[in-house]
Formats: structure tokens, C-alpha cells, sequence
């Protein structure tokens, strides 16, 4: 009886180990078509990185010349709601020393002609960090009639897609917009009128 379990315990474990042997063998074959399309699939994927990484160079470089513009494609209001917007009407931008904050959700109308607010001011206290990983943050004080707000950019590394939270100073109706940050010579907005 003990022979007999013995031979077959020994019987199982060798069928076990022929078949994970001849899983382990098996390979698949790819067709030309397929290794081109992998290939092309690959050269885009490094061909994308590249543009990322110049956008993210060019970006960089326009935070530090104080000459940027960060066209928003959405806007995400105090209690966290969600707007998907024109990125030709929703910016925020610095030129030397004048900042300009355009936050435009409808279409048409508004104060300044455009869905929303337009306000203009000078920017102080104006601060630069990039951090061991890569990403790099601005902030500065926005000042003038129409605007007292504490602007914050941060800027993921490899990209040049940013966000920009605004804060009042007199009261607490943040609204944080997330779009593309380029250099204002590469710019495309529509400033409205300004308060």
C-alpha cells in the first residue's frame, strides 16, 4: 500500500513538473505588423515625453523671466465643484511686475464682457522654489483695486500642465485653475475688461 502511494505521489509530481515545464516554454509569436505597431506605439510614447519635456523647460523659463501665462481649461471653485472652461478667457498671467487674473465660467456677459471678472494688480513678494523631485512652485501677492489675493502655482516636473490656487485676502473664495503654463509670446487669451 505504501509502494503504491509512494508511485503515484511520484507519478503526480512528475506530470506537475511536465507541465509547468511546457508552460514555461511556450512563446508568443508576433506578426510584423504587430512589432511595427509596437514600435510605432513606442517612438510616439518617446517622441511625447521629449515635447513634455521641452514644455516643461519652456515653462520653467517663463516663471523665472516673470513673463508667463497659465491658460486655464478648468476651474474647481471653495467647496470643490467643477467647471470645464475656454482656456482663451480663463488665465492668469505676469508680465514683470503686472498680474492679471481672468476667471470667465459662463459665456457672455459679466462685468467684464467675457462670463466673469477681470481684475488687474502688482505683484510683490514674489517667490521661486523647485523641490529635490522636480517640481517647482510660485507664489506672490497680487495687489490692485480690484484684487488682494495670495497666488500659488505649482508645476509638476516633465510637464508644463500647472494649477493655480487664488486666494482672497478679505475672504475665503478660493478658486484653483489648472491648465497649460507657457511663456506669454505663445499665449492666445482674450482679457476682458477689468475692474
Amino acid at each position: 500500500m505504501a509502494k503504491i502511494l509512494f508511485l503515484t505521489s511520484l507519478v503526480l509530481l512528475l506530470f506537475a513538473e511536465g507541465t509547468t515545464v511546457c508552460a514555461q516554454s511556450e512563446k508568443r509569436i508576433y506578426t510584423k505588423a504587430e512589432q511595427e505597431s509596437a514600435a510605432r506605439r513606442q517612438a510616439d510614447k518617446q517622441l511625447e515625453a521629449l515635447r513634455d519635456s521641452l514644455a516643461y523647460a519652456d515653462a520653467v523659463k517663463a516663471l523665472e523671466n516673470l513673463d508667463f501665462v497659465l491658460e486655464a481649461d478648468q476651474l474647481t471653485f471653495k467647496r470643490g465643484r467643477t467647471a470645464f472652461v475656454n482656456s482663451n478667457t480663463n488665465f492668469i498671467s505676469l508680465c514683470d511686475d503686472e498680474a492679471v487674473v481672468q476667471v470667465a465660467p459662463f459665456n457672455g456677459g459679466g462685468p467684464n464682457g467675457v462670463g466673469g471678472i477681470t481684475v488687474a494688480g502688482r505683484a510683490a513678494n514674489i517667490v521661486m522654489k523647485t523641490t529635490k523631485k522636480g517640481d517647482t512652485y510660485f507664489s506672490m501677492n497680487v495687489t490692485g483695486a480690484g484684487i488682494s489675493a495670495y497666488v500659488n502655482i505649482t508645476l509638476p516636473k516633465g510637464t508644463s500642465k500647472a494649477s493655480v490656487t487664488v486666494t482672497p485676502n478679505f475672504h475665503s473664495n478660493r478658486v484653483t485653475l489648472t491648465g497649460e503654463l507657457m511663456p506669454s509670446s505663445r499665449s492666445s487669451v482674450f482679457k476682458g475688461t477689468s475692474l
